[in-house]
């Protein structure tokens, strides 16, 4: 694996088995094709967060399940979320590829906005707290994905005590220094 900056167009299309130039046909650049597996994979990860909260009636029970599915998709393939965490990365290196990259169209953070909505709308989560919470979910989803996708027993771990903390289950004793 090559990276964003290392690879070529050229390297894409003979790894593909195409020519160049049937590359270009689809996409005019790379940043254009990066943004393409981008959107496609989050189309399929929302669809398999989206399957494992059915059933679910509040939203640690959904914010539960999406941790429970996102390890099972990183025990899968792990290279799925090494992708994404590069991707984040490579957004904020490379201008091209935040042009490339259509407006509103990340299904992932729709999807979360509309499952804390819902909990606002069913008075789970204040109004004023629907910042707050997107941010902590951001937050436990990044981490979990940049920090913990090479390591399947690491990642549990960082599932189980997510999960603990939203239900209340975790006390934090303070270390006393001398």
């Amino acid at each position: 694996m090559l990276g964003y900056e290392n690879t070529t167009n050229r390297n894409i299309a003979t790894e593909a088995g195409i020519t160049t130039a049937a590359l270009y046909h689809y996409f005019p650049s790379k940043a254009d094709l990066y943004v393409a597996v981008l959107l496609r994979t989050e189309i399929s990860v929302e669809a398999r967060f989206r399957a494992a909260c059915t059933g679910c009636s509040s939203l640690v029970e959904r914010l539960g399940a999406v941790l429970d599915e996102s390890h099972r998709m990183n025990s899968e393939d792990p290279s799925l979320a090494q992708f994404l965490a590069a991707f984040r990365i490579d957004e904020r290196r490379h201008d091209e590829i935040g042009r490339a990259l259509p407006e509103a169209s990340r299904t992932i953070d729709v999807f979360f906005r509309d499952m804390v909505d819902q909990a606002v709308s069913d008075g789970e989560v204040p109004p004023s707290a629907r910042g707050p919470v997107l941010s902590l979910i951001a937050i436990l989803l990044v981490g979990l994905s940049d920090a913990m996708s090479d390591d399947l027993r690491a990642h549990r771990r960082g599932v189980d005590a997510a999960k603990a903390l939203m239900a209340g289950g975790i006390s934090f004793v303070p270390h006393v220094t001398r």
